[in-house]
């Protein structure tokens, strides 16, 4: 199946993208992967390194005539976001990412693919294998755990760069320049509820919200996209009629916007009319508000055997009303660009199980201040009920700098190849350059990359036309690298 992919061009490039998917790479279990890009830089015989993280440098030369060139740092992360779709039967430890071409594009079978970051990966694999390509001194910073966390780059060691300027290959929109990203945090929360006895004569069913298309909780959350455990809680809020709850299970990964969540609750047998007009009438008013973005929402209601345990009344409407309370989605639109996400909050995941209720949030944001706000504005709303609330993995945001020399060449040799304007921008995603300005400062740092779409969900796709396109910019940028 990922043969086809190995015969797209340019070849070099979707060869060790291939390669690369062939090894297993999930955040914080990257031992593999480490192992498989060590190797890869002492077979070409380049000076190869990986550092007390986990790291990995590789470094080659400037080709004749390139000396005289501002060193690059080419930059990217190894570790990769997986999830599948629930009828996927797929061991991410073990087995490699089944790759297909449809079309222009190169998708996965039922998982992510990979192309965040992977395709970045790739490109630098890419010039440093190449005997023919014209480049200056090139420092490759192949970073580890970006997507839980940003730990590689947190715990980068500065002392081993002697690079001018940074290029990052990490975005998603081929006629972006990215100069600035959003900061984050997360808000992790427990509460030790109260179980009761499940009454005897009571009928269970199993409720499953379904079918939403997810995507990058940074990138896609202004993209009018569902998030599964807030319909859910919805659903639940609706029934007019008693109900116990048994458990909850929805979401998954702190950065990706959750498709899916599901239910067991159990009712008096005589109200199952109520039950399943109540999820009709739901699912009725869910597709009306989230036409024409969400085309496939489903909610199933099942049968089930009947636990023996159930949330206890006094705490069912704690964790429903917190649940409803809390902020999902776009909290403020920056106020100095153009249709920029300025902070957000997304509930990523929901559990209630065996007498704990946990969730995971990530807060967003390019504004120190208001990103503080928004997670403070989360934390009320758990310990009102009493929660524990942690919040960890604090990263700075990326600052702009419209003065940027390596901008002003990137945007005008885009003009020069395209005959159109790059979009200069700031993302709402978590890049790894706010981080890596911060061990760096002296470094002029811009990111960019091909078209890659519904990046950490299933659906994820990268464009091969654009692929293309990204590589040939990225040579052309190399060979206009200005001298020290």
């Amino acid at each position: 199946m990922s043969n086809s992919v190995r015969n797209l061009q340019p070849k070099a490039l979707w060869n060790h993208f291939a390669d690369l998917n062939a090894v297993p790479r999930p955040s914080k279990k990257e031992e593999r992967v480490i192992q498989f890009m060590v190797d890869f830089g002492t077979q070409l015989g380049l000076e190869t390194k990986k550092d007390a993280i986990g790291n990995i440098i590789i470094k080659k030369p400037a080709t004749k005539g390139m000396e005289d060139r501002k060193t690059v740092i080419l930059q990217s992360h190894v570790d990769m976001v997986h999830q599948k779709n629930n009828d996927t039967q797929f061991d991410f430890d073990q087995q490699g990412i089944e790759m297909m071409v449809d079309g222009d594009w190169v998708k996965a079978n039922g998982t992510t693919l990979g192309a965040d970051n992977g395709i970045g990966v790739a490109a630098i694999m890419a010039l440093l294998s190449s005997t023919d390509i014209e480049h200056p001194a090139l420092e490759a910073m192949f970073t580890v755990d970006e997507e839980t966390g940003m730990t590689g780059a947190k715990q980068l060691d500065p002392t081993n760069f002697s690079g001018e300027i940074l290029l990052n290959l990490d975005t998603e929109d081929d006629d972006e320049l990215s100069i600035g990203c959003a900061g984050g945090i997360d808000t992790n929360t427990s509460y030790d509820y109260q179980s009761a006895n499940t009454p005897a004569g009571v009928q269970s069913f199993s409720i499953e919200v379904k079918g939403l298309m997810g995507g990058h909780s940074g990138m896609d959350i202004d993209k009018g996209r569902a998030n599964a455990n807030k319909l859910m809680n919805r659903l639940l809020m609706d029934f007019s009629f008693p109900f116990y709850l048994h458990e909850i299970n929805g979401g998954g990964l702190r950065n990706a916007i959750p498709r899916e969540s599901l239910a067991t609750i159990s009712i008096d047998p005589k109200l199952k009319a109520d039950l399943e007009a109540t999820v009709k009438t739901s699912l009725a008013t869910f597709k009306s508000e989230f036409t024409p973005v969400e085309k496939n929402i489903q909610i199933t209601l099942e049968s089930c055997s009947t636990p023996a345990n159930c949330v206890a009344e006094s705490d069912l409407n704690k964790i429903l009303n917190a649940i409803e309370a809390v902020h999902n989605g776009v909290f403020k639109m920056s106020l100095n660009f153009d249709d920029l996400v300025e902070t957000s909050s997304s509930l990523a995941q929901v559990i209630v199980k065996d007498g704990k209720f946990l969730t995971k949030s990530l807060q967003r944001s390019s504004v120190e201040s208001t990103k503080s706000a928004v997670a403070s504005s989360i934390k009320a709303c758990f310990e009102l009920m009493g929660a524990t609330v942690e919040q960890t993995g604090d990263y700075p945001g990326w600052e702009p700098n419209p003065n940027s020399e390596i901008l002003s060449i990137m945007e005008a040799l885009y003009k020069e190849m395209y005959e159109a304007k790059p979009n200069v921008m700031a993302c709402h995603a978590g890049l790894e350059c706010g981080i890596l300005g911060k061990h760096l400062p002296e470094v002029d740092m811009i990111s960019f990359g091909p078209n890659i779409r519904h990046a950490h969900s299933p659906d994820e796709c990268c464009q091969i036309s654009s692929v293309q396109k990204f590589w040939y910019y990225l040579l052309e940028t190399l060979k206009r690298i200005p001298k020290k």
